[in-house]
């Protein structure tokens, strides 16, 4: 759930994403590894945790510290969102589906990077491994509205959800933002939509555009998921819950170089 680059100079306070989507940590298990906020396995990302993942033990002061790290996570993300309003082609408040598929490939290959770091092997049913009390359908299976209901019935835990981990609050925003209803299927299809709006964000069509820096875009999307890092090399919020960057600068450098070279 700090960088200084040109495009996010308002300080690092004001960022703090979670998505879709904030990152890993090596504390999430997932059924087949990985999760959103900690994705499980051999790697273990932030947002995500399967049907039958494996829970490794917390302390208590990791306990503590998951529902501070949700809202955390939130507050970065909302402020850096704002960053864009009014910015032609990266708006939060802009539908970015047409956008998108001027550039799917990158969009979809990024998704990939994304949710390798975030969900593993899970992907789309990963769940917080942190959640002590998981839904009872897997995440595809379930509706908007049914999702929503294992948030309420489940206070004090981490609710990181589906391939980008969603966390609560920014999920009702881009389900809110895209349209869709809460007797919508949470689907592949769904969750892809809704991490493309996190993505634009952070700067997708500006980097495709060449108005944004690789590495500013890089660190944006640092500070939505927390198995990405940040050009310290450390996750954006390392050390908090747990969280740690489950790649490199180097490998995240080199792959985004390929989708965004120059």
């Amino acid at each position: 759930m700090a960088h200084r680059n040109s495009a996010l100079a308002f300080t690092a306070l004001s960022f703090s994403f979670l998505a879709t989507g904030l990152g890993a940590s090596e504390q999430f298990s997932i059924v087949s590894e990985q999760f959103f906020q900690k994705g499980g396995g051999d790697r273990r990302p932030v947002l995500a945790i399967p049907a039958k993942a494996e829970i490794i033990p917390r302390t208590t002061t990791e306990a503590r510290a998951q529902p501070d790290l949700e809202a955390e996570m939130e507050a970065v993300q909302a402020n850096l969102a704002s960053l864009f309003r009014g910015r032609s082609g990266t708006s939060m408040f802009r539908d970015v589906t047409r956008r998108s598929i001027v550039g799917g490939d990158a969009a979809r290959r990024l998704m990939q990077l994304i949710a390798s770091a975030e969900a593993g092997k899970a992907q789309y049913d990963a769940v917080q491994y942190a959640a002590t009390i998981r839904p009872s359908k897997l995440p595809t299976h379930m509706t908007i509205g049914e999702i929503y209901k294992w948030i309420d019935d489940t206070p004090g835990q981490q609710h990181a959800i589906g391939r980008y981990q969603f966390i609560p609050a920014t999920l009702k925003r881009l389900v809110k933002h895209v349209g869709a209803n809460r007797s919508d299927r949470f689907s592949p299809q769904l969750q892809d939509r809704l991490a493309q709006q996190l993505l634009e964000e952070a700067g997708f069509s500006a980097t495709v555009a060449g108005d944004m820096s690789r590495h500013d875009f890089m660190n944006n999307l640092a500070k939505i998921w927390a198995g990405l890092p940040t050009s310290s090399g450390k996750s954006y919020y390392h050390g908090l819950a747990g969280n740690k960057a489950v790649l490199s600068w180097a490998k995240f450098d080199k792959e985004m170089a390929q989708l965004f070279p120059g």
